[in-house]
């Protein structure tokens, strides 16, 4: 970091299997996979605008998900999330909560995978909070 500003500005700290790290980025919001904003049927990520339904982490993005209404969900729709080995999953339901059958939550904790329910807005706000802190979480978003 010097007088021409061509350094890293901004210091990010979090923890990774317990163990605290920090890393230098030029601005944090910049990363592709963090949610830059969201709207009714679409959510904006540093990788670009995407109006269907989609799984993003830390690191990957599936935007071939095709969930059937949160209703019907089972763990099969979780594959893709699974795959990354979260801690959480938190589940966007589009404009208002709605809850996905109780057998899934069993079967996500049974994996050792919390599920978080909520509506689009208050989804991209705790995956932005969370990817902020490191944690193994994944977004799954219904659009």
């Amino acid at each position: 970091m010097g007088a021409d500003d061509s350094g890293p500005s901004i210091a990010a700290i979090g923890y990774i299997a317990g163990n605290p790290t920090m890393e230098l980025v030029r601005d944090p919001a910049a990363h592709p996979h963090l949610v830059a904003s969201y709207a009714a049927g679409e959510v904006r990520l540093g990788a670009g605008v995407f109006r269907r339904s989609l799984i993003v982490a830390r690191e990957a993005l599936v935007t071939d998900w095709n969930p059937p209404p949160p209703g019907a969900l089972a763990i099969a729709d979780f594959a893709a999330a699974l795959a990354l080995a979260p801690d959480v999953v938190i589940l966007g339901t589009g404009a208002r909560q709605q809850l996905p059958p109780p057998a899934l939550y069993a079967a996500l904790a049974g994996r050792g995978v919390g599920l978080e329910v909520m509506d689009n807005g208050a989804a991209c706000r705790t995956y932005n909070v969370l990817f902020g802190e490191y944690r193994a979480v994944v977004l799954a978003l219904i659009l």
